[in-house]
C-alpha cells in the first residue's frame, strides 16, 4: 500500500522517444494543472492539509508548496537552456525546503497563485518553441548530465500528474470530498 500512496501514477520511466505529439501532451498537462490542482485541495481545511499523503511523507501543504518551488526551478532552467549554452543549473535542496515554515505553516493560497502564474507563462511559452527548442539543453549537476527542454518537460509532466494523484489517492482513502 506504502508504494501506491507513494507513486500512484507509478515511478518516473523517461520516454525513450519524444515526438511532437507528446510535447503538446505535455503543454496540456502544464496548462490543464493549476486548476486540477485548485480542483483537488480547495475543499481541504488545514487539518487536511497538514496531513502526511503516506506515512512518513510530507504534508498536502508541504506538496502544494513543493510543486511552486520545483515549477519555478523548472520554468527558470528550461529558460536558461533556451537563452544560453547548455547552461550548469542549480538543483534545489527540495527536502530542505519542504522544510521551511513557508512551506510548513502558510496558506497554500500564494503557491496556487504562483502556480496559475508560472503555468500560464510556461504554456505561452512552449507554445512558441520550434523542433529545434525542444532539443535544447541544460546541465544538471546532480544526474551529471544534460537534459533536453523536451526530457525536462516529460519529467516536470509526470511530475505534476504524481503528485495530483498523491493527493487525490489520499482523498480517496480518507473518503474526504
Amino acid at each position: 500500500m506504502e508504494q501506491i500512496n507513494q507513486y500512484p501514477i507509478g515511478k518516473y520511466k523517461e520516454p525513450e522517444v519524444i515526438t511532437e505529439e507528446i510535447c503538446i501532451s505535455f503543454i496540456d498537462i502544464i496548462a490543464s494543472f493549476p486548476a486540477n490542482l485548485k480542483s483537488a485541495i480547495m475543499s481541504l481545511n488545514d487539518k487536511q492539509l497538514d496531513r502526511p499523503y503516506r506515512n512518513g511523507s510530507w504534508t498536502v501543504r508541504q506538496v502544494v508548496h513543493h510543486l511552486a518551488d520545483s515549477n519555478i526551478n523548472c520554468f527558470a532552467r528550461i529558460k536558461f537552456a533556451l537563452t544560453e549554452d547548455n547552461p550548469i543549473i542549480k538543483p534545489f535542496a527540495e527536502e530542505n525546503w519542504a522544510e521551511l515554515s513557508d512551506a510548513k505553516h502558510i496558506s497554500i493560497l500564494p503557491s496556487l497563485i504562483i502556480l496559475e502564474g508560472i503555468h500560464e507563462r510556461w504554456v505561452i511559452l512552449l507554445k512558441g518553441l520550434g523542433k529545434k527548442d525542444w532539443n535544447r539543453t541544460f546541465f544538471h549537476p546532480d544526474l551529471n548530465k544534460s537534459q533536453t527542454v523536451a526530457e525536462a518537460m516529460a519529467k516536470y509532466s509526470w511530475h505534476c500528474n504524481h503528485h495530483l494523484a498523491q493527493i487525490k489517492n489520499l482523498k480517496k482513502q480518507m473518503q474526504w470530498k
